[in-house]
């Protein structure tokens, strides 16, 4: 069971550690977390904190405590990012509805869209917290990603608690801080770090989405109008020739602008990005089944690919290595 106790961020005292200084303390979560309004019981309380944090690709993991009462709201919208709290002592109040309120307790975990939806935390003298800050952005990739579509604000405006001791969502957490303790290579192009990113964020959209109601796996692509699939179709089996986003909407009968609205609607993307990502794994599978002989070059050109650098920065961001990395893999160069 998840505990303060347990040292699950072992970070070096001359990184992060505590303080009771309250511009430090600011300072802090503003840099973590982002820019939200603070109140105490008292004007001259002075915190207790506890400052630990370690990067996880584009994910900020803290563990975390003000050591004193507070009560936070004010989130600022404006940072894009996504609070994933869970509970390791003490409590936390959360608001979930204009009407109720959710408790969370040593092990449980809430999550909540600053960059969609308004909060406020209270947190009781003994509240100490293991927090997740995921940009809004990673998340809508992973979800396009694995499920085709971007949810809309039936998701992203839930408030919600889930998780708890021995879920599975519990174990992730653990893993997850075991490999921060590990030493391991997380940066932001590393491919465990791009990994645990995945999983985290998958594994979040599967618990959220069923505490909102929303189906991922099943109707959400039909919701969108015909010309939009109908150009996802088209840009899936024409990736290899690189069309233009204006030839894929003369060839549905539509114009470029309203293919363009249709896909920030209904998707949260534009559609030279769905058609980038198409192209971007089909040259990817290309790589992994290449021969002897092909390079990465002769590859990507046969993609329709003429500027090597602007598609290798690419395709790195995507998948987290070099496609010579990729190819390096393919069973015809072993």
């Amino acid at each position: 069971m998840l505990n303060a106790d347990m040292p699950l961020l072992a970070m070096p005292e001359a990184v992060d550690g505590t303080s009771r200084d309250w511009d430090e303390v600011n300072e802090f979560c503003r840099r973590v977390y982002m820019p939200y309004r603070l109140r105490t019981s008292g004007r001259l309380i002075r915190p207790a904190a506890t400052l630990q944090r370690a990067e996880v690709a584009r994910i900020k993991v803290t563990r975390f405590s003000y050591g004193v009462p507070v009560h936070l709201d004010q989130f600022d919208p404006e940072a894009g990012n996504i609070l994933v709290l869970t509970t390791l002592n003490g409590a936390l109040r959360h608001k979930e509805t204009e009407e109720t309120v959710t408790h969370t307790g040593a092990g449980e975990s809430f999550v909540v869209d600053c960059s969609r939806t308004d909060y406020w935390l209270d947190a009781d003298p003994d509240h100490f917290q293991l927090n997740l800050t995921i940009p809004h952005q990673a998340m809508a990739e992973v979800a396009h990603r694995w499920f085709g579509f971007i949810p809309d604000d039936r998701l992203w405006t839930k408030r919600t608690g889930f998780g708890g001791p021995g879920s599975r969502w519990h174990a992730l957490l653990v893993y997850l801080t075991q490999t921060i303790r590990s030493g391991a290579d997380l940066g932001p192009q590393a491919p465990l770090a791009r990994h645990l990113e995945e999983m985290i964020c998958l594994d979040l959209l599967y618990h959220w989405a069923e505490r909102a109601g929303v189906q991922l796996q099943a109707g959400a692509r039909a919701a969108a109008p015909h010309y939009v699939r109908e150009a996802e179709m088209l840009m899936e089996s024409l990736a290899h020739e690189a069309p233009t986003i204006g030839e894929v909407a003369r060839r549905i009968g539509v114009s470029a602008r309203t293919l363009s609205e249709g896909f920030q609607r209904f998707r949260g993307i534009a559609p030279r990005d769905f058609l980038r990502a198409q192209r971007l794994g089909g040259l990817r599978k290309a790589l992994l089944a290449a021969g002897p002989e092909e390079t990465v070059t002769s590859i990507a050109a046969a993609w329709g690919y003429v500027n090597f650098g602007a598609m290798a920065g690419q395709y790195r961001a995507r998948f987290g290595e070099p496609p010579s990395a990729t190819l390096a893999r393919a069973p015809g160069r072993r």
